[in-house]
């Protein structure tokens, strides 16, 4: 990995065990497949700090290690498993990768709706798990600096819209024009030492209170 992506902190979520009973077919099938996904994540040089099963405890054991990366060792249609890791990301967002030994490309929508950033169909090379993690990790940085300027713009139109209501105010009870309500509420908040949007919602409270 890159210098930047090799300093990671990645957890697993992943079956309990790496040796199932050999008669359980689809257990040794998953375990298969996790030994390999670890092995090719390590010969990446991925750093993993801890290996968790998807179960109540999920949540807090993330809290507490708080990962860069989340990587879900899992069948598709295990919903439990990746319903445990979308809510314990529900309050600190991270990158998912979910690696899958399911075909049926029918879950792919759901799972990238619930949170995940990358869905991987088995039989991933060692030397592909690279390109994969880095590329996961760029989707979810441009999506979080969209998510981002998303809610800072809601944050101006609300803004925006107090202070045009709170000058409505001043002008119409004070006699002043549009410049000069502005720039009562400008001196008050610099006076004040506040943010202009909360002068113009406690002039809002005031009116609504005596209205």
């Amino acid at each position: 990995m890159n210098p930047a992506s090799a300093t990671l902190r990645i957890v697993i979520v992943a079956p309990d065990s790496l040796s199932p009973d050999p008669a359980d077919s689809q257990a040794e099938v998953e375990a298969h497949r996790s030994r390999s996904l670890r092995i090719g994540m390590l010969q990446s040089g991925c750093n993993i700090v801890a290996v968790l099963p998807a179960d109540v405890f999920l949540p807090d054991r993330l809290a507490q290690i708080a990962p860069d990366m989340i990587v879900v060792d899992a069948e598709s249609e295990a919903r439990d498993t990746l319903e445990h890791v979308v809510i314990a990301t529900r309050e600190a967002r991270r990158p998912i990768v979910l690696f899958t030994n399911d075909e049926d490309t029918s879950h792919v929508r759901d799972a990238i709706a619930a949170g995940v950033t990358a869905y991987v169909v088995a039989g991933l090379a060692p030397e592909r798990v690279r390109p994969v993690l880095d590329v996961a990790m760029a989707r979810f940085q441009h999506e979080e600096a969209l998510r981002r300027e998303l809610a800072d713009a809601r944050t101006q139109l609300s803004e925006r819209k107090l202070i045009d209501r709170a000058k409505g105010i001043l002008m119409s009870r004070q006699g002043l024009v549009e410049d000069e309500a502005y720039a009562r509420l400008r001196k008050t908040a610099m006076d004040k030492g506040m943010k202009l949007a909360d002068v113009a919602q406690r002039i809002i409270d005031v009116a609504d209170l005596l209205s």
